[in-house]
């Protein structure tokens, strides 16, 4: 199976695939010998197109590339489920989110992640799971354009532990929701968190990713 991944730039995707996307037209087609995230970040947020892909031979290595051409900064977070099978998500900048933070000098990706679910919720996690997936973002930090790479892992919480939002994170909200009921999370949050969520099955069909 060929491999893909998509960079988000805000509401936008840029797919990286070893064959042409599904929907083609859909897309405007970058040259791969003359990509730089830098300077195409700008171009893109300015363009009326949504969906980007690059065709090579061999994403992964591309995307080495890709990393290697600009500061990349690595976080990790978590999808919490608690005994009653709800899931727990934060309210930031104006966007249902999953928790989720920069992994600190010398700290593991897995402890990151539990670390920062418990930062920005205020619960205890109970069990740290396998790991869903990675997403990538392409956004400026302090005038500079970087790449987040996030990790994101299944996790539990037992109890019922009163939720405190992490207000100095900008987080004003902390909810669980029941998995039938996760429609205001899906109209309105990040194109990366929709691909956590696909991957848990927790989004409807008519709302998966993009194929590619």
């Amino acid at each position: 199976m060929a491999q893909k991944y998509r960079i988000y730039i805000n509401e936008k995707v840029i797919l990286l695939t070893e064959s042409e996307p599904h929907g083609k037209e859909n897309y405007e087609k970058l040259d791969a010998e003359a990509f730089d995230l830098k300077i195409i970040y700008t171009w893109i947020l300015a363009n009326p197109k949504k969906l980007f892909y690059i065709k090579c031979n061999n994403v992964k290595e591309f995307l080495k590339s890709v990393k290697k051409s600009i500061t990349v900064i690595e976080a990790a977070g978590g999808l919490v489920k608690n005994t009653a099978g709800n899931y727990l998500f934060i309210y930031r900048n104006d966007k249902w989110d999953l928790p989720k933070g920069k992994i600190e000098k010398d700290e593991k990706v897995k402890e990151a992640a539990v670390r920062e679910v418990e930062e920005e919720c205020g619960i205890k996690v109970s069990r740290l799971n396998e790991k869903i997936c990675k997403t990538y973002h392409v956004y400026i930090n302090r005038g500079e354009i970087v790449l987040k790479k996030t990790h994101w892992f299944k996790m539990d919480c037992k109890g019922k532990e009163k939720l405190k939002p992490q207000k100095e994170e900008g987080i004003t909200d902390v909810r669980w929701f029941e998995k039938e009921h996760i429609e205001p999370i899906i109209d309105n949050t990040f194109p990366s968190i929709l691909d956590v969520l696909h991957k848990e099955k927790l989004a409807t069909n008519k709302l998966m990713p993009l194929k590619g």
